[in-house]
Protein backbone atom coordinates (compact mmCIF):
# COMPACT_ATOMS: atom_id res chain seq x y z
CA UNK A 1 0.00 0.00 0.00
CA UNK A 2 3.20 2.20 0.75
CA UNK A 3 3.93 1.82 -2.66
CA UNK A 4 0.64 2.67 -4.54
CA UNK A 5 0.10 6.11 -2.92
CA UNK A 6 3.34 7.45 -4.87
CA UNK A 7 1.81 5.91 -8.12
CA UNK A 8 -1.46 6.75 -7.02
CA UNK A 9 -0.61 10.21 -6.82
CA UNK A 10 1.24 10.45 -10.08
CA UNK A 11 -1.59 9.26 -11.87
CA UNK A 12 -3.84 12.08 -10.40
CA UNK A 13 -1.22 14.97 -10.87
CA UNK A 14 -1.12 13.27 -14.95
CA UNK A 15 -4.86 13.19 -14.98
CA UNK A 16 -5.27 16.97 -13.69
CA UNK A 17 -2.36 18.05 -16.16
CA UNK A 18 -4.62 16.45 -18.80
CA UNK A 19 -7.88 18.52 -17.95
CA UNK A 20 -6.66 21.91 -16.76
CA UNK A 21 -3.79 22.37 -19.60
CA UNK A 22 -6.59 22.36 -22.55
CA UNK A 23 -8.28 24.57 -20.65
CA UNK A 24 -5.38 26.91 -19.92
CA UNK A 25 -4.55 26.84 -24.05
CA UNK A 26 -8.12 27.58 -24.53
CA UNK A 27 -8.89 30.64 -22.53
CA UNK A 28 -6.10 33.05 -24.32
CA UNK A 29 -7.54 32.25 -27.40
CA UNK A 30 -10.73 32.93 -26.09
CA UNK A 31 -9.99 36.10 -25.24
CA UNK A 32 -7.87 37.59 -28.03
CA UNK A 33 -11.08 36.32 -29.98
CA UNK A 34 -13.50 38.47 -28.20
CA UNK A 35 -11.15 41.38 -28.10
CA UNK A 36 -10.81 41.56 -31.56
CA UNK A 37 -14.38 41.41 -32.38
CA UNK A 38 -15.00 44.32 -29.60
CA UNK A 39 -12.17 45.75 -32.10
CA UNK A 40 -14.33 45.09 -34.84
CA UNK A 41 -17.52 46.31 -33.46
CA UNK A 42 -15.50 49.14 -32.02
CA UNK A 43 -14.19 50.24 -35.08
CA UNK A 44 -17.56 49.65 -36.84
CA UNK A 45 -19.12 52.03 -34.65
CA UNK A 46 -16.25 54.61 -35.11
CA UNK A 47 -16.24 54.64 -38.72
CA UNK A 48 -20.16 54.84 -38.78
CA UNK A 49 -20.00 58.00 -35.68
CA UNK A 50 -17.38 59.52 -38.38
CA UNK A 51 -19.71 58.94 -41.44
CA UNK A 52 -22.30 60.55 -39.52
CA UNK A 53 -20.00 64.00 -38.45
CA UNK A 54 -18.78 63.79 -42.21
CA UNK A 55 -22.67 64.17 -42.78
CA UNK A 56 -23.35 66.54 -40.39
CA UNK A 57 -20.30 69.04 -41.19
CA UNK A 58 -21.13 68.99 -44.90
CA UNK A 59 -24.81 70.95 -43.82
CA UNK A 60 -22.79 72.92 -41.06
CA UNK A 61 -20.36 73.83 -43.66
CA UNK A 62 -20.96 73.74 -46.98
CA UNK A 63 -18.23 73.11 -49.48
CA UNK A 64 -19.77 74.69 -51.88
CA UNK A 65 -18.68 76.28 -55.36
CA UNK A 66 -19.75 79.51 -56.80
CA UNK A 67 -19.36 79.54 -60.43
CA UNK A 68 -18.84 83.16 -61.54
CA UNK A 69 -18.37 84.35 -64.79
CA UNK A 70 -15.41 86.81 -64.85
CA UNK A 71 -16.34 89.96 -67.29
CA UNK A 72 -12.72 90.95 -67.22
CA UNK A 73 -11.03 87.39 -68.18
CA UNK A 74 -14.13 86.01 -70.03
CA UNK A 75 -13.55 82.61 -68.20
CA UNK A 76 -15.73 81.32 -65.30
CA UNK A 77 -14.10 80.88 -61.33
CA UNK A 78 -15.16 78.83 -58.87
CA UNK A 79 -15.22 79.94 -55.66
CA UNK A 80 -15.42 78.72 -51.63
CA UNK A 81 -19.22 80.17 -51.40
CA UNK A 82 -17.28 81.89 -48.28
CA UNK A 83 -15.53 83.60 -49.96
CA UNK A 84 -17.30 84.63 -52.61
CA UNK A 85 -19.50 86.33 -49.94
CA UNK A 86 -16.19 88.38 -49.14
CA UNK A 87 -15.32 89.50 -52.69
CA UNK A 88 -19.26 90.52 -52.56
CA UNK A 89 -19.05 92.71 -49.30
CA UNK A 90 -15.65 94.04 -50.21
CA UNK A 91 -16.80 95.26 -53.64
CA UNK A 92 -20.35 96.27 -52.71
CA UNK A 93 -20.49 98.18 -49.39
CA UNK A 94 -17.01 100.52 -47.83
CA UNK A 95 -15.36 98.36 -45.65
CA UNK A 96 -15.01 101.52 -43.40
CA UNK A 97 -18.89 101.27 -42.23
CA UNK A 98 -19.68 100.21 -39.29
CA UNK A 99 -19.34 96.54 -38.41
CA UNK A 100 -22.90 95.53 -38.00
CA UNK A 101 -23.91 97.52 -41.41
CA UNK A 102 -21.42 94.87 -42.78
CA UNK A 103 -22.67 92.20 -41.50
CA UNK A 104 -26.17 93.14 -42.65
CA UNK A 105 -24.61 93.62 -45.97
CA UNK A 106 -22.97 89.83 -45.74
CA UNK A 107 -26.32 88.66 -45.23
CA UNK A 108 -27.72 89.66 -48.48
CA UNK A 109 -24.98 88.81 -50.44
CA UNK A 110 -24.67 85.17 -49.40
CA UNK A 111 -29.18 85.17 -49.67
CA UNK A 112 -28.76 86.50 -53.07
CA UNK A 113 -26.55 83.91 -54.23
CA UNK A 114 -28.35 81.01 -52.57
CA UNK A 115 -31.44 81.84 -53.83
CA UNK A 116 -29.45 82.34 -57.23
CA UNK A 117 -28.52 78.43 -56.92
CA UNK A 118 -31.28 76.69 -55.51
CA UNK A 119 -34.04 78.09 -57.64
CA UNK A 120 -31.87 78.24 -60.81
CA UNK A 121 -32.82 81.57 -61.93
CA UNK A 122 -30.10 82.78 -63.89
CA UNK A 123 -30.55 85.93 -65.83
CA UNK A 124 -27.82 86.53 -68.39
CA UNK A 125 -25.68 84.83 -66.98
CA UNK A 126 -23.07 82.59 -69.16
CA UNK A 127 -23.96 78.87 -69.43
CA UNK A 128 -22.22 76.90 -66.39
CA UNK A 129 -22.20 80.44 -64.28
CA UNK A 130 -24.48 80.94 -61.47
CA UNK A 131 -23.75 84.92 -61.21
CA UNK A 132 -21.35 87.55 -63.05
CA UNK A 133 -19.20 89.47 -61.41
CA UNK A 134 -21.34 92.89 -62.25
CA UNK A 135 -24.24 94.58 -60.82
CA UNK A 136 -26.35 93.07 -62.83
CA UNK A 137 -26.10 90.43 -60.53
CA UNK A 138 -23.55 91.38 -57.34
CA UNK A 139 -20.03 93.18 -57.76
CA UNK A 140 -18.02 90.60 -57.25
CA UNK A 141 -13.87 91.15 -57.17
CA UNK A 142 -10.95 88.74 -56.38
CA UNK A 143 -8.69 89.31 -53.66
CA UNK A 144 -5.68 90.57 -56.06
CA UNK A 145 -7.97 92.99 -57.73
CA UNK A 146 -9.19 94.18 -53.87
CA UNK A 147 -5.43 94.50 -53.10
CA UNK A 148 -4.88 96.67 -56.55
CA UNK A 149 -7.64 98.87 -55.59
CA UNK A 150 -6.97 99.75 -52.32
CA UNK A 151 -3.43 99.26 -51.77
CA UNK A 152 -1.19 96.43 -49.91
CA UNK A 153 -1.45 98.99 -46.66
CA UNK A 154 -4.82 99.70 -46.37
CA UNK A 155 -5.59 95.48 -47.97
CA UNK A 156 -5.05 93.92 -44.68
CA UNK A 157 -7.05 95.98 -42.12
CA UNK A 158 -10.29 96.37 -44.96
CA UNK A 159 -10.00 92.43 -45.75
CA UNK A 160 -9.84 91.39 -42.14
CA UNK A 161 -12.93 93.71 -41.16
CA UNK A 162 -14.82 92.08 -43.94
CA UNK A 163 -13.33 89.04 -42.93
CA UNK A 164 -15.05 89.33 -39.39
CA UNK A 165 -18.78 90.49 -40.31
CA UNK A 166 -18.98 87.57 -42.93
CA UNK A 167 -17.36 84.99 -39.69
CA UNK A 168 -20.35 86.02 -37.92
CA UNK A 169 -23.19 85.51 -40.15
CA UNK A 170 -21.85 82.59 -41.29
CA UNK A 171 -24.30 79.55 -42.42
CA UNK A 172 -27.52 82.36 -42.41
CA UNK A 173 -29.37 83.91 -44.93
CA UNK A 174 -32.68 85.39 -44.70
CA UNK A 175 -36.27 84.02 -45.41
CA UNK A 176 -39.64 84.53 -45.82
CA UNK A 177 -42.31 82.10 -45.23
CA UNK A 178 -38.99 79.42 -45.08
CA UNK A 179 -37.83 80.44 -48.74
CA UNK A 180 -34.98 82.50 -49.40
CA UNK A 181 -36.26 86.02 -50.16
CA UNK A 182 -34.84 88.58 -53.11
CA UNK A 183 -32.56 90.43 -50.80
CA UNK A 184 -32.18 94.00 -53.34
CA UNK A 185 -29.85 96.71 -51.92
CA UNK A 186 -28.78 100.02 -53.00
CA UNK A 187 -26.66 103.00 -51.77
CA UNK A 188 -29.04 105.62 -50.73
CA UNK A 189 -32.35 106.12 -49.98
CA UNK A 190 -34.04 109.43 -50.50
CA UNK A 191 -35.56 109.44 -47.09
CA UNK A 192 -37.58 106.04 -47.78
CA UNK A 193 -37.32 102.98 -49.71
CA UNK A 194 -39.51 102.19 -52.05
CA UNK A 195 -42.23 99.25 -52.88
CA UNK A 196 -40.82 96.45 -55.21
CA UNK A 197 -44.04 97.07 -57.32
CA UNK A 198 -43.03 100.54 -57.68
CA UNK A 199 -40.29 99.98 -59.82
CA UNK A 200 -40.04 96.64 -60.79
CA UNK A 201 -43.12 94.40 -61.97
CA UNK A 202 -43.27 91.85 -59.33
CA UNK A 203 -44.61 92.75 -55.72
CA UNK A 204 -42.76 90.94 -52.57
CA UNK A 205 -44.85 91.16 -49.30
CA UNK A 206 -40.62 91.82 -47.76
CA UNK A 207 -39.85 95.00 -49.90
CA UNK A 208 -42.19 97.38 -48.41
CA UNK A 209 -41.76 101.37 -48.40
CA UNK A 210 -39.70 102.19 -44.99
CA UNK A 211 -38.68 105.05 -43.49
CA UNK A 212 -34.92 105.54 -43.99
CA UNK A 213 -34.06 109.22 -42.23
CA UNK A 214 -30.40 108.65 -41.91
CA UNK A 215 -30.02 108.32 -45.36
CA UNK A 216 -29.60 112.69 -45.60
CA UNK A 217 -25.73 112.05 -44.29
CA UNK A 218 -24.96 110.12 -47.58
CA UNK A 219 -22.62 112.18 -49.75
CA UNK A 220 -24.82 110.73 -52.58
CA UNK A 221 -27.81 111.85 -51.24
CA UNK A 222 -28.40 115.06 -53.75
CA UNK A 223 -26.56 115.16 -57.35
CA UNK A 224 -27.16 116.98 -60.01
CA UNK A 225 -27.30 116.98 -63.66
CA UNK A 226 -27.22 119.59 -66.85
CA UNK A 227 -27.85 117.89 -69.81
CA UNK A 228 -28.78 120.08 -73.00
CA UNK A 229 -31.97 120.51 -73.92
CA UNK A 230 -31.68 118.75 -78.16
CA UNK A 231 -29.58 115.69 -75.89
CA UNK A 232 -32.82 115.34 -73.64
CA UNK A 233 -35.10 115.62 -76.75
CA UNK A 234 -33.38 112.98 -78.71
CA UNK A 235 -32.87 110.80 -75.34
CA UNK A 236 -36.42 110.91 -74.44
CA UNK A 237 -38.00 111.34 -77.89
CA UNK A 238 -40.16 114.35 -77.31
CA UNK A 239 -39.96 118.19 -77.53
CA UNK A 240 -39.57 120.61 -74.69
CA UNK A 241 -41.86 123.43 -74.70
CA UNK A 242 -41.03 126.97 -73.77
CA UNK A 243 -42.47 127.35 -70.28
CA UNK A 244 -42.34 124.01 -68.96
CA UNK A 245 -40.40 120.75 -69.04
CA UNK A 246 -42.41 118.52 -67.95
CA UNK A 247 -45.23 117.79 -65.19
CA UNK A 248 -44.94 114.94 -62.51
CA UNK A 249 -48.65 113.86 -61.97
CA UNK A 250 -47.97 110.95 -60.02
CA UNK A 251 -45.37 109.50 -56.81
CA UNK A 252 -45.05 106.26 -55.68
CA UNK A 253 -45.29 105.69 -51.85
CA UNK A 254 -41.51 106.26 -51.57
CA UNK A 255 -42.02 109.85 -52.67
CA UNK A 256 -40.22 109.26 -56.11
CA UNK A 257 -41.96 109.82 -59.52
CA UNK A 258 -43.97 107.37 -60.85
CA UNK A 259 -45.44 109.52 -63.97
CA UNK A 260 -44.55 112.51 -65.94
CA UNK A 261 -45.97 113.85 -68.68
CA UNK A 262 -43.36 116.00 -71.05
CA UNK A 263 -45.55 117.77 -73.50
CA UNK A 264 -48.68 115.00 -73.97
CA UNK A 265 -45.57 112.34 -73.71
CA UNK A 266 -46.32 109.81 -70.39
CA UNK A 267 -43.46 108.07 -69.04
CA UNK A 268 -42.62 106.19 -65.76
CA UNK A 269 -40.19 107.56 -63.28
CA UNK A 270 -37.82 104.90 -63.80
CA UNK A 271 -38.46 105.10 -67.80
CA UNK A 272 -36.92 108.64 -67.06
CA UNK A 273 -34.34 107.92 -64.96
CA UNK A 274 -32.65 105.00 -67.22
CA UNK A 275 -33.16 107.24 -70.53
CA UNK A 276 -31.13 110.15 -68.94
CA UNK A 277 -28.89 107.89 -66.65
CA UNK A 278 -30.08 109.36 -63.33
CA UNK A 279 -29.09 108.38 -60.05
CA UNK A 280 -32.23 108.69 -58.50
CA UNK A 281 -36.23 108.42 -59.80
CA UNK A 282 -36.98 111.03 -57.62
CA UNK A 283 -36.20 114.18 -59.41
CA UNK A 284 -37.46 117.90 -60.17
CA UNK A 285 -36.01 119.39 -63.08
CA UNK A 286 -35.58 123.43 -64.88
CA UNK A 287 -35.58 124.87 -67.91
CA UNK A 288 -32.15 127.47 -67.92
CA UNK A 289 -31.53 128.61 -71.62
CA UNK A 290 -30.87 125.77 -73.91
CA UNK A 291 -30.24 123.52 -70.39
CA UNK A 292 -31.87 121.20 -68.34
CA UNK A 293 -31.24 121.26 -64.91
CA UNK A 294 -31.69 118.01 -63.19
CA UNK A 295 -31.82 118.02 -59.58
CA UNK A 296 -32.36 113.88 -57.65
CA UNK A 297 -32.31 112.78 -54.44
CA UNK A 298 -30.93 108.88 -53.33
CA UNK A 299 -28.77 106.77 -55.64
CA UNK A 300 -30.44 103.43 -56.54
CA UNK A 301 -33.38 102.01 -57.32
CA UNK A 302 -34.60 102.13 -53.42
CA UNK A 303 -35.85 98.64 -53.09
CA UNK A 304 -34.81 96.64 -50.23
CA UNK A 305 -31.69 97.99 -47.91
CA UNK A 306 -30.48 101.04 -47.76
CA UNK A 307 -26.51 100.48 -47.61
CA UNK A 308 -26.24 104.27 -46.06
CA UNK A 309 -29.64 103.74 -44.00
CA UNK A 310 -27.99 100.43 -42.67
CA UNK A 311 -24.79 102.15 -41.52
CA UNK A 312 -26.89 104.99 -40.10
CA UNK A 313 -28.57 102.46 -38.31
CA UNK A 314 -25.57 100.85 -37.09
CA UNK A 315 -24.35 103.87 -35.86
CA UNK A 316 -27.22 104.74 -33.51
CA UNK A 317 -26.40 101.23 -31.58
CA UNK A 318 -28.62 98.77 -34.11
CA UNK A 319 -27.77 95.23 -34.75
CA UNK A 320 -27.33 93.46 -37.88
CA UNK A 321 -30.54 91.68 -36.99
CA UNK A 322 -32.33 94.99 -36.84
CA UNK A 323 -31.20 96.45 -39.70
CA UNK A 324 -32.65 93.35 -41.82
CA UNK A 325 -36.02 93.55 -40.38
CA UNK A 326 -36.15 96.98 -40.69
CA UNK A 327 -35.52 96.84 -44.31
CA UNK A 328 -36.94 93.28 -45.21
CA UNK A 329 -40.16 93.09 -43.68
CA UNK A 330 -41.35 90.34 -41.68
CA UNK A 331 -38.43 88.16 -43.08
CA UNK A 332 -36.78 86.04 -40.30
CA UNK A 333 -32.94 85.35 -40.47
CA UNK A 334 -32.59 81.34 -41.00
CA UNK A 335 -29.87 78.60 -41.08
CA UNK A 336 -28.75 78.17 -44.92
CA UNK A 337 -28.50 74.14 -44.79
CA UNK A 338 -31.46 72.99 -45.49
CA UNK A 339 -31.53 74.94 -48.69
CA UNK A 340 -28.06 73.87 -49.87
CA UNK A 341 -28.58 70.01 -48.75
CA UNK A 342 -30.01 69.00 -52.32
CA UNK A 343 -27.69 71.84 -54.24
CA UNK A 344 -24.89 70.12 -52.40
CA UNK A 345 -25.49 66.49 -53.78
CA UNK A 346 -26.62 67.77 -57.05
CA UNK A 347 -23.10 69.56 -57.52
CA UNK A 348 -20.89 66.17 -56.46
Amino acid sequence: MKRIKPLFFILAVLFAIIIVVPTLLVLPFTTEKNSLVANQNNTQISANNTVEASAASILQEPTLEVAVYRSNTKKIDKIMLEDYVKGVVASEMPAEFELEALKAQALTARTYIVKQMVTNEQISTPEGADVTDTVIHQVYKSPAELKQIWGAADYEWKMARISEAVEATKGQIITYKNEPITASFFSTSNGYTENSEDYWKNSFPYLRSVESPWDTASPKFQNQAVISVPDFEKKLGVKVSDQLVGKVIARTKGNRVAKVDINGKIFEGREVRELLGLKSSDFTWKKQGNQIIITTKGYGHGVGMSQYGANGMATEGKSFEDIITHYYQGTTISNVDPYLKDTIVARK
